[in-house]
């Protein structure tokens, strides 16, 4: 009969799909209230980069974990023993984390073996460990021998979401996207789209990065991305639309989120926190770190989002912008914005909480969906910090300094997220309240 009703409901012409847990590592600290709350009360976790190999940089801000026994901070050692670390990077440890918090959220450990092959991970990865790499290098130049042999499981990029596949028994869908910045979006998105087509009833997913090192810090300041004038009021470096942004603030992190399908959630009581409507992606065939000009891709990225959730336009109330604190790249979103919301864009609040917690690059999509689905949930809209003063031509609602209420004008509340990538990779998805 379990069976049966399984295949019923996967044969079902419409499944919605719904978010049951939630699960964060962030710069902000560990666990997804203790993140809401240090953002909604305006915390900024960008620091200096202290340890002498950096000292050579233009840049030496970053948003780092923080580590430690007290409330918020990440304890690698009260979750793995030494020989679990020996096979994981710090990118696997944030993963496993986040997604131990996400699925005890969720409620959702299986026994029963048709559950587990019903339920899939679908988590991704920007960049490998480069300190890794390096230190590998450096014992092979000594001897063959000293190289791990969990080195090559270390560095692939699919290797978080297959430990929590193993973790936990998920044996339906296994995939892993690398699609830079707009990694942790994508994974969110392809997993709804395994739910909705019936590939899965339950996905795990999400995105995570830890590649603040030396050589990653000088590999973006040479391409100018980076943040540098602000090494001696670090807290101030990640400033979205601000006029005197320059640059992103890397970080570190993990998002992980429980996606379900509606029915087989509300069929076992699950409390849900909110429904993925819709999601779009696109590609600009532009420049391998420019985004276009006049934002199409961004554009057409947004549309196929709310096309797909089947609601208008005017249905959005709230963005929460990719917004890395660059000149180029948040101008050309707000241009995006306004061209496919047109007269309604002065009605959106638009914020981007990288001013907290600076660009988490593979992590971030996925980090910042979690925060769209507890705004929607809340009715509350997270702030952009850092922002004093607006760019030039930059003249929407983006909710400075404070957060703020959500003013509900209908059943719903209804949000998108935007993420874009290196490569022109463009990902956005449409999130609401749950009705």
């Amino acid at each position: 009969m379990h069976v049966t009703k399984n295949i019923n409901r996967r044969m079902s012409c419409v499944r919605r799909v719904v978010v049951t847990g939630l699960g964060l590592v962030t710069p902000l600290g560990v666990g997804t209230p203790h993140n809401w709350l240090r953002l909604t009360s305006g915390k900024v976790a960008t620091s200096a980069l202290t340890d002498p190999r950096f000292s050579q940089m233009p840049c030496r801000v970053a948003a780092r974990v923080p580590r430690g026994k007290e409330e918020g901070e990440l304890d690698l050692s009260s979750h793995f023993n030494a020989s679990e670390l020996r096979a994981m990077t710090p990118a696997i440890t944030f993963a496993l984390v986040a997604a131990q918090e996400a699925i005890e959220d969720a409620k959702w450990k299986p026994d029963d073996r048709d559950q587990q092959e019903r339920t899939g991970v679908a988590v991704g990865m920007g960049m490998v460990d480069l300190d890794d790499i390096i230190a590998t290098n450096e014992k092979l130049q000594c001897k063959y021998s000293k190289v791990s042999p969990y080195f090559v499981p270390r560095i692939l990029t699919n290797m978080a979401a297959g430990q929590i596949s193993m973790k936990y028994s998920f044996q339906g869908p296994n995939h892993s996207v690398s699609t830079a910045c707009a990694t942790g979006a994508h994974a969110v998105g392809d997993a709804f789209r395994f739910i909705k087509s019936g590939d899965a009833d339950v996905m795990v997913c999400g995105g995570t990065e830890a590649s603040i090192s030396p050589l990653s810090i000088a590999g973006f300041c040479r391409l100018r991305a980076l943040a540098t004038n602000f090494n001696d009021c670090p807290e101030s470096a990640s400033r979205p639309f601000d006029a005197q942004r320059e640059g992103f603030v890397m970080g570190e992190g993990a998002g992980i989120l429980v996606l379900e399908e509606y029915e087989h959630a509300k069929e076992r009581g699950a409390n849900i926190y909110g429904e993925i409507l819709g999601y779009g992606s696109t590609g600009d065939a532009h420049h391998y770190t420019a985004p276009r000009e006049d934002g199409r891709g961004a554009v057409r990225a947004m549309a196929r989002a709310i096309q797909e959730a089947h609601v208008h336009p005017e249905d959005i109330r709230y963005i929460n912008a990719h917004a890395t604190s660059t000149p180029l790249g948040d101008a050309i979103e707000v241009e995006a914005i306004k061209s496919l919301f047109k007269d309604h864009a002065q009605n959106l609040h638009v914020s981007s909480t990288k001013g907290a917690i600076g660009h988490l690059l593979g992590a971030a999509g996925a980090v910042e969906a979690i925060l769209t689905v507890v705004a929607c949930h809340a009715g509350y809209i997270p702030p952009t910090l850092n922002l004093n003063n607006p760019g030039p031509g930059l003249d929407l609602d983006f909710v400075p300094m404070e957060a703020k209420g959500w003013l509900q004008v209908a059943d719903r509340r209804i949000a998108l997220t935007n993420s874009f990538g290196f490569g022109g990779t463009n990902a956005s998805l449409c999130i609401s309240s749950c009705d």
